[in-house]
C-alpha cells in the first residue's frame, strides 16, 4: 500500500514538474519574439516601386514557361 502512495506521489510530482517546465518554456518563448519585435519593426524600408517591379519581373518569367 506504502508503495502504492509512492509511486502516485512520484506520477503526480513528475506531471507537476513537466507542467512548470511547459510554462516557463512557453513564458520564455513569448519573451524572446517580444524581444525580438522592436528589430524587425524598425527595418520598414521596402519601397513599393520595387514590390511593383517585382512582381512585373515574376509575371513575365512565369508567362515563358
Amino acid at each position: 500500500m506504502i508503495a502504492m502512495l509512492h509511486f502516485a506521489m512520484l506520477v503526480i510530482t513528475t506531471m507537476f514538474a513537466a507542467a512548470a517546465a511547459v510554462a516557463i518554456h512557453w513564458l520564455l518563448l513569448r519573451a524572446t519574439f517580444l524581444m525580438m519585435r522592436p528589430a524587425t519593426v524598425r527595418r520598414n524600408s521596402v519601397r513599393p516601386e520595387l514590390v511593383r517591379g517585382t512582381a512585373e519581373l515574376t509575371g513575365a518569367f512565369a508567362s515563358r514557361r
